[in-house]
């Protein structure tokens, strides 16, 4: 039977009820009439009010559970529609309702959860056990806080994966201050947190590779300027590399590299092809220059180049040893042709000046031509020699010698010749100990090449000093004769190179050579006009078995 009828015949049996009951009191009262009369007009008037308010009530209280079942009927799809898992609980923490989220979250799908706190479905699972006891903690927890929290809580699943939820927990007490009920409202945040942790992940790898890359990593903004550089830039430069962040990178390179890096920075930018695998020059903290293969690659972010990032590799050591191989390579080529060369003169020469020898004993009237041809075939022969030591690596054997006794030798030699140029030799010594191990006759040919130069630069003042460096020796020889342009000072020592107009170009070759087999270092230092130093570093001796050049 519906409603509607089960109401209508109410209110039939209930009038009925109410005019037979009346009207058998007023019966039983025996009044006279109009007594009898004016009660049934009261009796009438209180029916009417009563069956008004009966009606009124019904029409109002049926609009109102109307209400209530429309707002319960929008709340409960509002919620069911929700990705949230929401959840209601009593005072006592007991479940009252879940969306239909939390029912399959949980899989309370055939369970009656309703009534049960979460430490009794905590008996009903052995999935969610732990995830119930720490529901009914986390509850406890906001009860006694008293104010809405939040909280991330893990729920495990059937194939072995876990859900993080970002759950919010919303206390209600009563008037007095009883617990009422508690909200929660949980979010999945699975994807969320595997995205943080793959960015995490992301990040720690992009730190290890910029910040242990072994290249130097620069990262440069559109306007050119610094902005991130990596530990290497320190080891390569000597800089410290807060110091150059934020200020622009043409301050480090060469001033002869500026313009080619400056474009080709442009022009990574605007095309977004990379740059690589380019020779630039720079000077570190020692003023000394450095050269760097680098490469630059444009930065987009979002379809958007944002800068550039650089990658350099310190090649100095490298080109430094392809220069050597190079100048190897020279010596060489040099000594097979000399080897060739030398034989070929030697022969010939040999009877040349024999002819010569003889042709002066038989005729004394060209004595000066004859020593003028005597002289040439002695050039002649001397240059043979030096080709020979080039062609032919020399037996040496080393002996332990007085350094100050091998320079002393060479001054007495070379001072006539200083004198006819008016060049004044000064030798000093400023250790007490000049032993190294060497083959002395070469360490002579080696002296004699470097102060016979400093002679005929138009000196007039030689000066020679001998230092004790740590394990060293270093004798420095230094004129203040025409000096040496630097474009030619990457030169020296290469063969057939001189800058004298009769010099062959050997002779400083055979010295690179011979400081080469003393295992040594020959340095120049020179400026035009104002004379040129030359410094020859060999390893020292420490020893009880000494010779001195007699």
């Amino acid at each position: 039977m519906s409603r509607k009828k089960k109401v209508v015949l109410l209110y039939f049996g209930y009038s009925l009820l109410w005019i037979f009951a009346t009207d058998g009191v007023l019966w039983l009262l025996n009044q006279d009439l109009m007594e009898f009369i004016l009660l049934q007009k009261l009796k009438a008037i209180i029916y009417i009010i009563l069956s008004s308010c009966f009606i009124y009530y019904l029409i109002i209280g049926k609009e109102e559970l109307d209400s209530v079942k429309k707002e319960k009927e929008k709340l409960r799809t509002l919620i069911n529609s929700m990705v949230d898992f929401v959840c209601f609980k009593d005072g006592e923490g007991r479940w009252l309702q879940t969306n239909d989220f939390g029912k399959k979250l949980f899989y309370l799908e055939k369970i009656d959860y309703k009534g049960k706190k979460d430490s009794e479905l905590a008996d009903c699972t052995g999935l969610f056990h732990e995830a119930y006891k720490y529901c009914e903690q986390s509850d406890e927890q906001t009860w006694q806080a008293g104010v809405v929290t939040r909280s991330e809580e893990v729920i495990p699943q059937l194939d072995g994966c876990e859900k993080t939820f970002d759950t919010i927990k919303v206390p209600l007490f009563n008037n007095d201050g009883t617990r009422k009920g508690l909200v929660a409202i949980g979010r999945d945040i699975t994807e969320r947190k595997n995205t943080e942790k793959r960015l995490c992940q992301s990040q720690q790898s992009y730190k290890s590779l910029f910040e242990y890359n072994p290249e130097l990593v620069y990262m440069v903004d559109l306007n050119g300027k610094i902005t991130n550089l990596n530990p290497m830039f320190e080891k390569i430069t000597g800089y410290n590399r807060e110091e150059y962040i934020g200020e622009p990178i043409l301050q480090i390179v060469a001033k002869e590299d500026q313009t080619r890096v400056k474009d080709s920075f442009y022009n990574v930018i605007e095309t977004r092809e990379s740059w690589s695998d380019q020779e630039i020059q720079i000077f570190n903290d020692q003023s000394q220059r450095v050269v760097l293969n680098c490469s630059f690659v444009p930065m987009v972010i979002d379809n958007e180049v944002v800068g550039v990032i650089g990658y350099a590799k310190d090649i100095t050591k490298l080109k430094a040893t392809e220069e050597r191989l190079r100048k190897v390579e020279k010596l060489s080529v040099v000594g097979e042709l000399a080897a060739s060369v030398a034989h070929e003169i030697r022969n010939p020469l040999t009877s040349l000046k024999g002819f010569v020898q003889l042709l002066k004993g038989n005729d004394g009237t060209n004595d000066a031509y004859y020593k003028i041809m005597n002289d040439e075939l002695d050039r002649i022969n001397e240059i043979v020699s030096e080709l020979l030591v080039l062609a032919k690596p020399q037996d040496i054997r080393f002996q332990i010698y007085d350094l100050k006794a091998v320079l002393s030798s060479v001054v007495s030699l070379l001072e006539s010749q200083a004198n006819l140029y008016g060049v004044e030799i000064d030798l000093k010594s400023q250790t007490n100990f000049s032993f190294i191990k060497c083959e002395p006759n070469q360490l002579k040919q080696l002296f004699i090449n470097i102060i016979k130069n400093s002679i005929e630069a138009s000196s007039t003042k030689v000066e020679i000093a001998i230092n004790k460096l740590e394990d060293h020796l270093a004798v420095r020889i230094k004129d203040n004769g025409t000096g040496i342009e630097k474009e030619r000072l990457s030169h020296l020592g290469e063969p057939f190179y001189s800058m004298k107009e009769k010099g062959t170009g050997l002779g400083l070759t055979v010295s690179y050579r011979i400081v080469e087999s003393h295992k040594g270092k020959i340095t120049f230092e020179s400026n035009v006009g104002r004379g040129t130093t030359v410094e020859v570093l060999l390893p020292s001796h420490e020893g009880e078995e000494v010779k001195r050049l007699g």
